[in-house]
């Protein structure tokens, strides 16, 4: 590195300069020095204020040009840049310039960040949200046994003895870190994405706390294999109204999630509720095309499908017309004639309790059908 900026430094400055300081932090990265030193040493490097601040553990370093701790409160950044380990933000650093920034400052903070990360990570405790998904599909693994399970829960942080529980997650605009972190503020939780879905792990998840847009099932078993069973089952029932399940809430719906789909799309319930709907899956899904080779709905037709569903499941879910005339912002009369329409539609009457029951069944049949 050192003799291709010698060669580098008669082309472009800039280069030259650049290159010699990602040898610099090589170097000390190759020495394995900790954080106090990383942030003394980019202080004498970029002869200002040099900062390192954690979110897990609050802990934040400020060094002067000196080597010295920086007295006082933080001045303004010139250049922040942030700290990323397992493709989670877990900290920044930053330089404070009393005139503008250096033209070597991004530079010099992009290999800071990437010191820091490593000596987080090997000094510890990084107190990531992130874990290594090799190691929560061992905790989580129908085949894993009681051993290898127990190792890697103490791998990923957490003590032997408490049940941690599991949770499935869907979340298309907040990033899982975040999720884990919302739901279980005060405790260690760790996080993962298998198949497409994300993975909770903690001694409590606070339901309540999921935010807005994110569904989740919550798994009620102590082992973690089939709690991480059950929180699918649970997640596959969730829906815009009941965002969030508990499986332990679910009773005798659960046992549908065992019944084969050709068994579930055969019944002539759960069969009128899939020609009703369109389709299994949403209406988004609906107009852009079914995949099974029928034409598509047109955006008038999904929007129709989709009304009839949200009527059909404001109903049930509430148990009268008044009460699902509410949840709808609509007149009772005019949930009264959706609900007659959808009842006719699947020769199910929907106004006794045999008629509700079977619409239940049949719309959690149909949610499993789309998951």
């Amino acid at each position: 590195m050192e003799a291709l900026a010698i060669r580098l430094s008669g082309l472009d400055p800039y280069v030259d300069g650049a290159l010699r300081i990602v040898a610099f932090y090589d170097t000390l990265m190759r020495r394995r020095v900790d954080l106090p030193a990383l942030a003394r040493a980019s202080a004498g490097l970029a002869e200002c204020v040099a900062g390192v601040g954690l979110r897990g553990t609050g802990r934040t370093i400020r060094v002067g040009p000196d080597g010295r701790e920086a007295p006082g409160a933080a001045g303004p950044a010139s250049v922040t840049v942030p700290v990323v380990l397992d493709e989670e933000e877990i900290g920044t650093v930053w330089l404070e310039r009393a005139g503008p920034a250096g033209p070597l400052d991004e530079v010099l903070l992009d290999r800071l960040a990437l010191a820091v990360a490593g000596a987080v990570e090997r000094y510890g405790p990084a107190r990531t949200t992130m874990a290594d998904p090799a190691l929560v599909e061992l905790v989580i693994g129908a085949e894993t046994d009681e051993a290898a399970r127990a190792r890697a829960l103490r791998l990923l942080g957490f003590a032997v003895g408490p049940v941690v529980r599991v949770a499935a997650v869907r979340s298309p605009r907040l990033p899982l870190d975040q999720v884990g972190g919302a739901v279980c503020p005060g405790g260690p939780v760790k996080a993962a994405r298998i198949g497409g879905v994300g993975v909770l792990l903690a001694p409590g998840l606070e339901r309540d706390r999921f935010p807005a847009g994110v569904r989740a099932g919550l798994g009620a078993a102590d082992r973690p294999d089939l709690a991480w069973r059950e929180a699918r089952t649970a997640l596959r029932l969730t829906t815009a109204r009941e965002p969030v399940l508990d499986h332990a809430e679910l009773g005798a719906l659960a046992l549908l999630a065992e019944v084969p789909r050709e068994v579930l799309r055969g019944n002539p319930d759960v069969a009128a509720l899939v020609r009703l709907a369109g389709a299994p899956g949403d209406a988004e899904e609906d107009a852009r095309g079914n995949g099974d080779g029928r034409e598509a709905q047109t955006p008038r037709e999904a929007r129709e499908a989709l009304d009839t569903l949200n009527t059909l499941e404001a109903y049930c879910a509430a148990g009268s017309l008044r009460r699902a005339a509410d949840a709808l912002h609509l007149h009772h009369s005019s949930v009264a004639r959706r609900v007659d329409l959808i009842g006719r539609a699947l020769s199910v009457d929907l106004t006794t309790p045999t008629g509700l029951t079977r619409a239940r069944m049949a719309l959690a049949a149909w949610r499993l059908l789309g998951d």
